[in-house]
């Protein structure tokens, strides 16, 4: 807890078995909720979160990272979580930021704080593909330009977010695969809500995740179309759901695709 906010921690996972330990195990003491969601995971990534005494929400087959996402907020802000902090179980990240980053959330300095890996110019000596980090900086500056903020980068997978955030943005409007990240920020931007960084040193192994040439490809032309769409919506050419306010938000009821979860482990 920090400022008298409940701080959670949600990890979308899928085939996290190797490094989920040694994430959750650097975890600062003062979060108060730790959830996983698998999304179907073929090695045994259910049953190692359960031993670690996480609350485990399980998937009942592989829907995609968006998808994974949403399922993460829901299930914090049914645990009654103030901030949330979107951590990959993959150790790419280090966890001893959540600190940091929940504080600037808790004692509202942001209402959404971005962990970088660009700021501190130590992506490449991380080990970060040269193809990757290019394209980041391109379509960073790409977003930069039409969104009117200045951010050093859109594309890290981890961040931190107020309560009101999470139960404002519509976010079941965005797509399950991993342009979800993208479009939430775009809808960030568009809704007013303050956006804040941290350096975050980054490394890149073999278990850490990572998406492929080809889909690295279909998500860089996806941002572009949300950036796209962003300023059309804002000149009233096109009016998309997902950036109105009658868009549709995390329910609070179950979905249908849970196979099994773990509110309360031992």
């Amino acid at each position: 807890m920090i400022n008298g906010k409940r701080i959670a921690v949600v990890m979308p996972a899928y085939n996290a078995e190797k490094t989920l330990e040694v994430t959750v195990g650097e975890l600062p003491g003062l979060v108060d909720i730790r959830i996983l969601v698998d999304d179907h995971s073929s090695d045994h990534t259910v049953e190692l979160a359960q031993r670690l005494g996480l609350q485990v929400f399980q998937h009942d087959r592989n829907y995609g990272y968006g998808r994974n996402q949403q399922t993460c907020y829901r299930e914090a802000l049914a645990a009654g979580a103030d901030v949330v902090i979107m951590l990959h179980p993959d150790y790419q990240y280090t966890p001893l930021l959540v600190t940091a980053m929940a504080s600037m959330v808790a004692y509202n300095v942001y209402d959404v704080v971005l962990g970088s890996r660009i700021i501190g110019g130590t992506a490449l000596l991380g080990g970060m593909p040269v193809y990757k980090y290019i394209s980041n900086r391109l379509l960073t500056a790409f977003e930069n330009l039409f969104l009117r903020v200045k951010l050093s980068e859109y594309h890290t997978g981890y961040r931190a977010f107020s309560r009101p955030v999470l139960t404002q943005l519509p976010l079941l409007e965005n797509s399950d695969d991993f342009v979800f990240d993208n479009q939430m920020l775009a809808q960030c931007v568009h809704f007013g809500f303050r956006i804040g960084e941290v350096s975050c040193p980054t490394k890149y192994f073999e278990q850490a995740s990572s998406i492929n040439f080809h889909r690295s490809v279909k998500y860089g032309l996806e941002v572009v179309g949300t950036t796209l769409q962003f300023a059309l919506q804002k000149v009233g050419v096109i009016h998309l759901q997902r950036f109105s306010t009658q868009g549709r938000k995390l329910e609070a009821q179950y979905p249908d695709y849970y196979v099994s979860r773990t509110e309360h482990p031992a």
